[in-house]
């Protein structure tokens, strides 16, 4: 069963993407420092995620070790194929619409379409 992460469960995956591994207590205490939710309330998000699908566990002794099923890019065009059927232009516009975009993000996306172009055709010629 794949679906599109919850906000509370893109908070998790956050953590995972960063820590790699963690046990549900490193979670509940990177996300929760001071006990804004349950033990419990984590414990259960991440025993769901893995029904999911979004994470995979390892059992260490008597505790579970959680890791992302997928990378934050790979979730990312998860995100792209299920939402905007992928049509990358199509999710660059709605963001674009969406909220301000500075001055300074704006030129990071163009030099990263540049960089984008610069890859494709360079592997074309490679290819050829």
């Amino acid at each position: 069963m794949e679906l599109i992460p919850s906000g509370r469960e893109i908070e998790i995956l956050k953590v995972l993407w960063e820590l790699k591994s963690a046990s549900v207590r490193e979670v509940y205490l990177r996300m929760c420092p001071r006990e804004e939710l349950a033990f419990n309330t984590i414990q259960t998000l991440l025993r769901i995620m893995d029904d999911k699908g979004l994470v995979k566990h390892a059992v260490r002794g008597r505790t579970f070790v959680y890791s992302p099923a997928y990378s934050r890019e790979q979730e990312a065009a998860r995100f792209l194929d299920k939402v905007f059927d992928g049509a990358m232009d199509q999710f660059v516009a709605t963001l674009l619409k969406s909220r301000r975009s500075s001055p300074r993000e704006l030129a990071q996306l163009h030099d990263l379409i540049a960089g984008a172009r610069r890859n494709k055709k360079q592997r074309i010629e490679d290819r050829g």
